[in-house]
């Protein structure tokens, strides 16, 4: 019977050998990376918000009202230039500002109509495209700051190494190439989200102003058209 008991007892101090072995959480990793993590922390966060904040206003320029057009065409032919212009004033999206712009400038040569209202887009694009670049730098910049916290990293190990003389130990290197790995890991997780939200921002843009292109062109159509 002792001898049964025995391998039986080893079996559990086995076991909770195996359930004490030490384990390295996200949080742990991160803060092994140092101060460049939290620099890279900073940019995702940043990398967010301009996400989500130029998403909810892409999608409200790209929310299209089927029948502001037509208002507008009515307005134009009756003569009620007034009222066409109120309506563009109430209606919040580029596409009124921009046939807004147009309409104020109803009664001289279509030209500078259409000058005015090419402007005009321009200035919306400009507004729709705020934040883009520094969502693209962060996508460049990531990266090369996670490998200049690599070559930090390393620069730490081999000092630990000159350090220790004949006696170096793993763990005295520990630190050094912590760092370089999980910046490295970090910098190209952030750097491919930032590129890859860009990307789908760019997208949405370029919609909108495939948009307003066509939204001009109704425009101008619409005042050599002759009134019913």
């Amino acid at each position: 019977m002792i001898q049964e008991i025995v391998p039986e007892n080893g079996a559990v101090e086995g076991a909770e050998e195996l359930v004490e072995q030490p384990t390295l959480s996200i949080i742990d990793l991160f803060l092994e990376g140092g101060i460049i993590m939290w620099v890279l922390l900073a940019m995702s966060i940043y990398a967010v918000y301009i996400f989500v904040e130029r998403y909810m206003a892409l999608s409200r320029a790209l929310h299209n009202d089927n029948t502001f057009m037509d208002k507008i065409r009515d307005y134009i032919h009756g003569g009620n230039i007034d009222s066409a212009r109120q309506l563009c004033e109430v209606t919040e999206s580029p596409v009124a500002r921009l046939v807004g712009k147009g309409i104020s400038r109803i009664g001289r040569p279509l030209a500078d109509v259409q000058t005015a209202v090419e402007n005009a887009g321009n200035i919306e694009v400009n507004t729709l495209e705020k934040g883009l670049a520094n969502l693209a730098s962060i996508s460049g910049g990531a990266p090369m700051i996670g490998f200049l916290g690599t070559v930090t990293g390393m620069i730490q190990a081999f000092f630990q190494m000159a350090s220790a003389g004949n006696n170096i130990e793993v763990s005295s290197l520990a630190g050094g190439i912590y760092t370089a790995l999980v910046t490295t890991v970090g910098g190209l997780v952030v750097g491919i989200l930032a590129y890859f939200m860009y990307n789908y921002l760019t997208a949405r843009v370029d919609r909108v102003v495939a948009t307003l292109e066509a939204r001009t062109m109704d425009f101008m159509d619409m005042l050599n058209e002759p009134a019913a």
